[in-house]
């Protein structure tokens, strides 16, 4: 037949089978044009396997419906995700116009599945026969987290509120999606040039390669700074420049808040109506009640508990930090207020005076290949992971490295991409994804391999220059590399329970717990080596970072609190409208609360993206200091058993934690592991909070 009558699936590599090594995306063949029809074609795919399970005559049992619904969907899977990884990572306006024009589609039909009243007749009637079904435990799991999704998307609500509740789900989807790309905007468009000497005043070689290859990239001549966080925060860490730590600063902060087209302050206001609406719908007087009742945490006053534990202690060590910059600006007769974008450099100073800890001294160690071959030596150790470098396996950029992962018996059992690099197409931060879940409801009981994803945004070093990492981005490789693990290390049967689909202020604990292994000195004499000279970080060094270690705990901690309680805050509100101005709310709010002057906070809620470039963070900034009390407590039992790499406490954090997925109520996934509920001393004197072995 003409090639314009053949059919769509025969002309759409997105809709072939994938004849590439592990099934990837055959990336290198897919073009914009591909990804709407498949999307729509995959979507109807979706509702004619649905249709056929809600259709099913036989009753309702465990493997007709809910094995069969977690089986539905895997063509639309598989492309969605190569397209929400490409509009993350790799994007173009092409892409980002098409991203538009699907939110509200694809979240419509997120609706039209979970508010299909014959799948969902199906679902209750075995979720009312739980306890007589003889369902094993996973099972049972499956079934009370498929119930929960279909009631959380509405499907319990009268047919006049289902069909605004699915209305309000594609407005929502459409504005999140333009707040991402409001924010892209202007991370991508913002340059700081920096001419001559005069500019570069105070720059260490390593950040001046940085800025060099920064303009490189945007085919410029010299140096420029960008809103690439590898880049900014060292600028407003050694500039000696400050009306140019000013203007980056006012820069990084004001993402998101610049009146016309690309302003997120109103769209931040729909944002929250949406969600306020969402919320009545279920019944709630504010959007936290209701994202919060499906978290460990469960209410806002579990919440607060946490943060009051945290704030008034974080003040305190904040003012100490204050007080110590101070005497540093004193001593070198600078005179005046510590202004926000001056923290960073002073503090800098007082690291260096105080505990010998400089940055241009601690970075020639910390090379990014040394640092990701120390995340895979660690989960070899631990786990019995070996990571293979395959040039064979299509990437979406040359960026991106790919490898196999096989476990101690030489089998594959997943594949990792890595992405690590800063680019104007990329979205800032860093995050972990997948193409693929791992799991084994499949037709013919065997094994899916998960794919799985790392993006980070580290400065690359100039031409012929290494890639060197601060201390604090070999640590964010490791957080990313932990979800990483998550994903690869789920043994799971169901795919709605694998890796990280967990509760929310449960997911960050593997993350943060493997962030604990780049700070052993066991691990640093092995991999922190010169770039030059190969020569292994001095034990000397290695002592006074541990010493440093928690200098600047209480600006951290407090920049962070803030921002957790600005979030629960904003989601709290039950006025019918916003407040008219979120950035003058947010200001009074900060004040009330006892911000200090100059502290700032890790977020402002025009470009906070955890909580406005999609939901699943929205009410719940807070899950990174829930899980921090995990993993400070837990990582204590490796310290109990005398070792880091402990073969018994480590088999105990594979099972339990990393490869128990959702399969396990997570409160009760960490108690197996560490013999006992969680307590939050570990975490204050983790962060210098409370002094060791003082009262919580």
């Amino acid at each position: 037949m003409p090639a314009s009558e053949a059919p769509l699936s025969d002309s759409n590599p997105l809709l072939q089978d994938w004849q590439t090594p592990h099934g990837l995306p055959p990336f290198a063949e897919l073009r914009i044009e591909h990804f709407e029809p498949a999307l729509r074609s995959a979507m109807q795919s979706h509702r004619d396997e649905l249709a056929a399970l809600a259709a099913n005559p036989a009753q309702p049992d465990f493997d007709n419906t809910l094995a069969a619904f977690d089986r539905c969907g895997r063509r639309l899977a598989r492309v969605a995700a190569a397209f929400y990884n490409l509009t993350a990572s790799a994007t173009s306006p092409e892409l980002q116009a098409v991203q538009r024009t699907m939110a509200a589609p694809m979240a419509a039909h997120h609706s039209a599945v979970y508010n299909d009243a014959a799948l969902f007749q199906r679902v209750a009637v075995l979720h009312a026969q739980r306890e007589t079904l003889g369902l094993n435990p996973e099972q049972q799991r499956l079934l009370q987290r498929v119930h929960t999704d279909f009631v959380r998307a509405g499907a319990q609500l009268l047919p006049e509120a289902q069909a605004r509740h699915a209305q309000v789900m594609q407005d929502l989807a459409r504005l999140t999606t333009l707040f991402a790309q409001n924010v892209l905007h202007d991370e991508s468009g913002w340059q700081l040039p920096l001419h001559g000497e005069a500019d570069l005043a105070g720059l260490p070689d390593f950040v001046r390669a940085n800025a060099r290859q920064a303009a490189a990239d945007r085919g410029l001549e010299g140096h420029v700074v960008t809103l690439s966080r590898s880049l900014i925060v060292p600028f407003l860490t050694f500039s000696t420049r400050r009306d140019l730590r000013e203007r980056a600063w006012r820069a990084w902060t004001g993402r998101g808040e610049h009146a016309g087209e690309h302003d997120n302050r109103e769209v931040v206001r729909d944002i929250l109506r949406l969600r306020r609406e969402q919320a009545q719908l279920h019944g709630h007087a504010c959007y936290a009640d209701h994202a919060l009742t499906d978290t460990m945490a469960g209410t806002r006053a579990a919440v607060r508990q946490l943060l009051d534990q945290v704030w008034p202690r974080a003040l305190e060590a904040v003012e100490r930090e204050r007080q110590q910059l101070l005497e540093a600006k004193r001593e070198e007769g600078a005179a005046g207020e510590i202004e926000a974008w001056d923290w960073r450099f002073w503090a800098e100073k007082v690291r260096q005076q105080r505990y010998a800890v400089d940055d241009a001294e601690v970075k020639p160690y910390f090379e990014l290949n040394r640092v990701v071959q120390a995340a895979f030596d660690c989960a070899q150790r631990l786990f019995g992971l070996q990571f293979t470098p395959r040039d064979d396996i299509p990437v979406y950029h040359p960026d991106v490295r790919a490898y196999d992962v096989r476990n101690a018996a030489g089998n594959v059992t997943g594949i990792f991409l890595q992405d690590n690099f800063a680019r104007p197409a990329k979205r800032s931060g860093a995050w972990m994804s997948s193409l693929r879940w791992q799991h084994r409801n499949t037709e013919d009981g065997s094994s899916q391999l998960p794919v799985i994803l790392n993006n980070n945004n580290f400065a690359r070093g100039g031409a012929d220059e290494p890639t060197l990492l601060s201390l604090d981005d070999a640590r964010t490789l490791f957080h990313e590399f932990g979800h990483g693990l998550h994903g690869l290390l789920s043994d799971v049967t169901y795919e709605r329970l694998s890796g990280t689909q967990v509760l929310r202020d449960f997911v960050e604990l593997p993350s943060q717990i493997f962030e604990h292994w780049i700070n052993e000195p066991e691990v640093l004499q092995r991999h922190a080596r010169h770039h030059r000279t190969g020569e292994p970080i001095p034990p000397a060094l290695v002592q006074r970072l541990q010493l440093a270690q928690r200098f600047g705990q209480g600006y951290e901690t407090v920049r962070y609190t803030a921002s957790a309680m600005v979030d629960l805050a904003i989601h709290s509100l039950t006025d019918a409208e916003p407040p008219a101005d979120v950035s003058t709310w947010e200001a009074e709010l900060l004040r009330q609360a006892g911000l200090p002057h100059g502290v700032g906070l890790n977020h402002r809620l025009a470009h906070f993206q955890h909580l406005f470039a999609g939901s699943s963070y929205a009410s719940g900034y807070y899950v990174y200091l829930w899980a921090e009390v995990l993993d400070a407590d837990g990582y204590g039992a490796f310290r109990e058993a005398g070792s880091p790499f402990a073969p018994a406490v480590a088999e105990a954090l594979r099972r339990h934690i990393f490869a128990s997925g959702n399969s396990v109520e997570p409160g009760a996934a960490f108690a197996a592991f560490r013999g006992r509920p969680a307590t939050v001393q570990p975490l204050l004197e983790k962060r210098g909070l409370v002094p060791v072995g003082a009262d919580a």
